[in-house]
């Protein structure tokens, strides 16, 4: 707040930001970024001799990041336009599984139709646990939401959680 060389009370400058007007606030329908959009940045990851585990991390997660803050500004109808445009292939079958069973499990938990592509029965892989150590596998086997199971994709129930 400029005081314009004057000296302020505390008062003063409280009652000042309460008459001030907001600053201008983000448009809540736009997407910043979308699950195809990631897809190809694992693809270009891949391509760069990057591993699986990164893919998941900035691809998978952060379509997970993008997700829940579109829901956050915009509610699910705004969220699931995350999944609109179909993800490129990576080039990964487990990335590619990956990114249809997080747009149907989110679909599911939130209540909107998940993307007809998510269903393609060629997004599967025989057996991933991404970013899940040994000695949690039995956990993620037994834990593993249904849309990741099916598509071999094997987590335990914090591998989605995000601080």
């Amino acid at each position: 707040m400029v005081s314009q060389g004057e000296v302020l009370s505390v008062a003063a400058l409280i009652h000042a930001a309460d008459t001030a007007s907001a600053a201008e606030p983000e448009p809540t329908g736009v997407l910043r970024h979308t699950a195809a959009q990631n897809a190809s940045t694992c693809r270009g990851l891949l391509a760069d001799g990057e591993n699986l585990e990164d893919c998941w991390r900035f691809g998978i997660l952060q379509t997970l990041d993008d997700y829940t803050s579109a829901l956050h500004r915009g509610g699910p109808g705004l969220a699931a336009g995350v999944f609109t445009d179909e993800p490129p292939r990576t080039g990964a079958a487990e990335v590619d599984a990956a990114f249809a069973a997080l747009a149907e499990y989110l679909a599911e938990r939130d209540g909107w139709q998940s993307p007809h592509w998510a269903h393609d029965s060629m997004r599967r892989t025989a057996s991933w646990y991404p970013a899940v150590p040994a000695i949690l596998h039995g956990e993620a086997r037994r834990d593993s939401p249904e849309a990741f199971r099916r598509r071999g994709i094997l987590i335990t129930s914090r591998s989605l959680a995000r601080a």
